[in-house]
């Protein structure tokens, strides 16, 4: 990567959230040369976002993935308080928010009426219908779902959810960008839970029954995994990575469109009461040091 713009990224980028996944996002297209802008109403999240950002430069930088110097790389982070903030010469807009519909149709609206009409929008949901969060906008063709995975920089795959309105113009310009980014693709028709989460959930709930009913400890069950069908991380160790409420969440909404085979675990949801939520707490199925 070099200071100049990749044609195949876009050379504005609007992120919506500033979380560990907005974040990440807003990193990856920074290093490849796009001014980002980062919407994020609270300024203290805005500042941890921020920094998140500059020590995930400084880590690439470390092992030898950064060509240019971080502080370069972080100089076109620009950070924005609002999603109607966003420049009319945006080239596409991802949001990042909770895993909530109506706010996502609320933010993407709002980034819709900034931006010019030829912006392509797009959604990092894990799990939540395209059709539906395209209901609340004006140029459905031009909007689809964009599915990061956490970590965001070190992951290497891009699940593009195609909606039954998304123009093809606009899943080609996808999977430009994804490759513009040095990321690997994968297409999947809209349908609940895509192809990643329905497979991924499915596979962590069971390892908390197991683990529920006393098989195997949290370790045994993932180096299982990770070492027999050579996973290069154990169901349980993801889960904390992605976030128990996060899996919670997305299992439940599962449930009510798949049936019970996605039902959650007594144990999941007796460890998101009590806010063990993994990593970002510091206390999941693992125990994890503050990164």
């Amino acid at each position: 990567m070099t200071g100049d713009v990749s044609p195949a990224v876009p050379k504005t980028v609007g992120v919506i959230g500033g979380g560990r996944m907005g974040a990440g996002i807003a990193q990856v297209f920074a290093a490849a040369g796009a001014v980002v802008h980062l919407a994020e109403r609270d300024p203290a999240a805005a500042v941890a976002s921020r920094d998140r950002v500059a020590m995930g430069l400084l880590r690439a930088a470390e092992k030898g993935r950064l060509t240019e110097s971080p502080d370069v790389v972080l100089d076109r982070l620009v950070l924005v308080d609002d999603a109607a903030a966003l420049p009319a010469g945006t080239g596409l807009v991802i949001e990042a928010v909770p895993e909530d519909a109506a706010l996502k149709i609320r933010v993407l609206a709002a980034a819709e009426a900034a931006v010019g009409e030829q912006a392509v929008l797009a959604s990092n949901t894990s799990s939540l219908s395209i059709a539906g969060i395209a209901e609340g906008l004006r140029r459905p063709e031009r909007f689809l779902g964009l599915h990061f995975f956490n970590p965001v920089p070190a992951s290497r795959l891009v699940e593009i959810v195609v909606g039954p309105a998304t123009g093809d113009d606009t899943r080609s310009a996808a999977r430009s960008w994804v490759a513009g980014l040095g990321k690997s693709e994968v297409v999947v028709r809209d349908s609940p839970g895509f192809a990643t989460s329905r497979l991924g959930v499915l596979l962590g709930l069971e390892a908390i029954r197991m683990l529920e009913e006393g098989v195997a400890d949290a370790a045994s069950i993932d180096r299982a995994m990770e070492l027999g069908y050579r996973h290069p991380m154990g169901p349980l160790r993801s889960t904390d990575l992605v976030g128990l409420d996060v899996r919670l969440a997305i299992a439940e909404h599962l449930r009510r469109e798949l049936g019970d085979r996605f039902e959650p675990p007594a144990l999941l949801r007796a460890k998101v009461a009590r806010g063990e939520l993994g990593r970002k707490t510091g206390q999941g199925f693992f125990s994890w040091e503050e990164s």
